[in-house]
C-alpha cells in the first residue's frame, strides 16, 4: 500500500481562528495571517483550546483545512474507502486505460484465521501451510485472470468489458481529498487502538494506508492530532 501526501492546507492555527471568529469576530482575520511564531503562554492556550473543541465536541472548526493523498491500493481496499462519504475520490479508470498486472498477496505477516463473531473477533496467525496455500491460490488465480484479460484485449474487445475478469487484489490509484474531522472519523473507523472510546476492528489492508495517513496528519496538525489521541480517538 502506498499513500502520499500530495497537497495541503492544514495547520493547527486554521481551527483557532476558526473557533475564535464565535467570539473575536473580525480580528481573527489578523491572526489567521500571523507567521506562527507564538510565546509558550498561547501555545498552552491555543492546546487547551484545541482539547476543548475536541472533548465537547465542537467539530466545525476543524474542517477549515484540507488534505489531498494519492493512495495505491487493491480495488478491494478502495471499495472500503468509499463507504466514507465524507471525502473526495478520483480513482485511476480500467475504461480508459489498460490496467497493469499489478495484484495484492498477502505476506507471511498477514493474519489469517478468525476467532470470535462479527463485532467482536480477532485474527491470529495462519499455519506455515495456510499461508502458502493462500500465497499460492492467490497468485494463480490473478495470472489466469490477467491472461484472460489480455486475450479479449486482443482480440479486440474494448477495455471497460475485459476488465470484468480481474480479480480485487488487483491495484488501482486514486486521489482522496479531506478535512481534519473528516480524517478522524475515518481514523476512528479504519484503525485499531489502545484506549479509543469505541473500539474498532479494521481489514488490516486498509488499516495499513489509514497508518499512513495518519502519520501526514499527525506532522501537519500536531496539536489536532494530540488531542484527538487524548479524547479517545473519537471525532467531534
Amino acid at each position: 500500500m502506498t499513500v502520499e501526501l500530495v497537497r495541503s492546507s492544514a495547520h493547527d492555527s486554521d481551527v483557532l481562528f476558526a473557533a475564535r471568529v464565535s467570539t473575536l469576530g473580525e480580528q481573527t482575520l489578523e491572526q489567521s495571517q500571523l507567521d506562527g511564531s507564538a510565546s509558550e503562554v498561547d501555545e498552552k492556550r491555543d492546546r487547551g483550546l484545541i482539547n476543548y473543541l475536541m472533548r465537547d465536541r465542537h467539530g466545525s472548526p476543524f474542517e477549515h483545512n484540507s488534505m489531498t493523498f494519492y493512495v495505491r491500493a487493491p480495488i478491494f481496499v478502495f471499495r472500503e474507502f468509499m463507504r466514507h462519504r465524507i471525502a473526495s475520490y478520483n480513482e485511476e479508470s480500467g475504461r480508459y486505460r489498460e490496467l497493469g498486472p499489478v495484484f495484492y498477496v498477502p505476506s507471511a505477516e498477514r493474519n489469517l484465521v478468525q476467532v470470535g463473531k462479527p463485532g467482536a473477533y480477532d485474527f491470529l496467525p495462519g499455519s506455515a501451510e495456510q499461508t502458502a496455500l493462500v500465497q499460492q491460490q492467490t497468485r494463480a488465480a490473478a495470472i489466469h485472470a490477467y491472461e484472460a484479460y489480455q486475450r479479449m484485449l486482443e482480440a479486440g474487445v474494448a477495455r471497460e468489458v475485459a476488465r470484468i475478469v480481474l480479480p480485487l487484489n488487483i491495484y488501482s490509484s486514486m486521489y482522496v481529498t479531506l478535512n481534519a474531522r473528516s480524517l478522524m472519523n475515518f481514523l476512528s473507523l479504519r484503525t485499531k487502538r489502545e484506549g479509543s472510546s469505541f473500539p474498532s476492528f479494521p481489514q488490516r489492508e486498509i488499516e495499513m494506508c489509514a497508518e499512513q495517513m495518519e502519520a501526514h496528519f499527525e506532522q501537519l496538525m500536531p496539536l489536532t492530532h494530540a488531542a484527538f489521541n487524548q479524547n479517545g480517538r473519537v471525532s467531534p
